[in-house]
């Protein structure tokens, strides 16, 4: 079942930076001040080869400068079907791995889909329930390429 649904956009800046590093130290500095200005900000993240030098300074924002993530939610966008969360392929793994450990987020107020699910429909229902639940997203992580 699909339901129309009409919304607007504020006009959306473009930022190009001169190399993919550049670029990904602006997307955390961007991020480090949403989590700033809105501590319990809910954030979506994205897996994959792209955002791994974003979160290597997010979690350098953290040691270093202090970014605290003791109240923030996120939400990632999928997650393989068939494979729990410990598998090293997963999803919830990478997260884990590459930015979770390192930074002082509560693991209750990280969520990714979960791919052993009986009734992946009812996941996804249920998923978008908790994302509503949490306020929606505030700022969407999304890897190109």
């Amino acid at each position: 079942m699909f339901a129309l649904v009409s919304f607007s956009l504020p006009a959306m800046e473009v930022l190009i930076r001169e190399n993919p590093d550049a670029g990904c130290i602006l997307g955390a500095k961007i991020i480090a001040r949403v989590v700033r200005d809105k501590p319990d900000a809910v954030l979506g993240l994205a897996t994959g080869r792209t955002p791994l030098r974003l979160y290597q300074e997010l979690i350098r924002l953290h040691r270093e400068e202090g970014l605290d993530f003791s109240r923030v939610t996120t939400f990632n966008l999928d997650e393989y079907v068939g494979l729990p969360g410990t598998h090293d392929q997963s999803y919830r793994y990478f997260m884990d791995e590459n930015l979770f450990r390192h930074i002082n987020i509560d693991r209750n107020r990280t969520h990714v889909p979960d791919g052993t699910a009986s009734d992946l429909h009812a996941e996804c229902r249920g998923y978008e329930q908790r994302i509503a639940d949490a306020g929606g997203i505030g700022i969407q992580l999304l890897g190109l390429g």
